[in-house]
């Protein structure tokens, strides 16, 4: 299956919401699965610091540096030249005005990506402003924050009562007035993930958060079944990667300690005449003139 549309761009994103379009995005960070989502369709490949998670092995998103965005979406963009890709802004890399342009702008300059995303709202106002206004196409984030996860006790859900909902709600207000061109809408009930989207004119992406938004987003590794250390209540798993992987491994190992693998149709044959040729200068020790 090819995918031939052509890369959205930032205006296409701010139209797709204007007229209600779905869109659909997935989070990956390497070439193999980059390729398999530009070739099904995907509209948007996130590059998330979830990697830290799902590829590099940590507990939790904290880990990541911008060098390893950088990397991990110059192998995304490399699968997928013709997708949108939006790049995560790691933790710790957008703590002051300052240093989020810097690092924003390094990011949009050497990863490939078409816009960053950090996770701040209202109290960040100024942070967010400041990569806007440095001409950087910059989405930000409300309800779960992976980046607070020791804040929040873990990776739960947000806006459980009526005034926690508000709150969420006036940080996308914030966002989108800080000159942001889209938010992500996470872990959090239905009802509050609508009322997010209705209330800004940006461009939003939801996970765990109902149908809200423009664009629905999954982990790549959550719906091919790829990762299973734990699966979220939001992810729907289409495929049973690990599973498969697991028993093809499993199969390979038993094939070799039997001496089934390598057999005749796996290895590399010498033509017949330089066989016998072959094997006589190893009988005699004799060098071919």
């Amino acid at each position: 299956m090819a995918d031939n549309r052509p890369r959205l761009t930032i205006p296409d994103l701010a139209e797709k919401k204007r007229a209600g379009e779905r869109l659909v995005m997935v989070a990956v960070g390497e070439v193999l699965s980059a390729g398999w989502a530009a070739r099904a369709g995907i509209d948007i490949i996130g590059v998330g610091d979830s990697l830290g998670m799902t590829l590099h092995g940590h507990d939790n998103t904290l880990a990541m540096t911008v060098d390893h965005m950088i990397d991990h979406c110059l192998a995304v963009r490399r699968g997928a030249p013709d997708t949108f890709c939006l790049v995560s802004m790691p933790y710790g890399s957008y703590a002051t005005p300052d240093l989020a342009v810097t690092n924003a702008l390094r990011l949009m300059k050497e990863s490939g990506a078409d816009a960053v995303k950090l996770q701040c709202g209202k109290e960040s106002f100024d942070i967010i402003k400041a990569v806007a206004d440095a001409g950087i196409p910059v989405m930000s984030h409300v309800g779960l924050l992976p980046h607070r996860v020791h804040l929040l006790g873990g990776f739960k859900m947000q806006g459980r009562t009526a005034e926690q909902a508000i709150e969420i709600v006036e940080n996308a207000k914030a966002i989108e007035q800080a000159g942001a061109i889209g938010l992500e809408i996470e872990a959090m009930p239905n009802e509050v993930g609508k009322a997010v989207d209705e209330a800004v004119s940006i461009f939003t992406f939801s996970i765990g958060a109902g149908a809200a938004g423009t664009c629905q987003l999954l982990n790549g590794y959550d719906l091919l079944g790829a990762f299973d250390t734990f699966k979220p209540k939001f992810a729907k798993r289409y495929a049973n990667i690990a599973e498969i992987a697991t028993a093809a491994f499993a199969e390979y190992a038993a094939d070799v300690r039997s001496g089934n693998f390598p057999d005749a149709d796996h290895s590399y044959q010498m033509k017949p005449e330089e066989a016998e040729r072959f094997a006589r200068l190893l009988s005699s020790g004799e060098q071919d003139e």
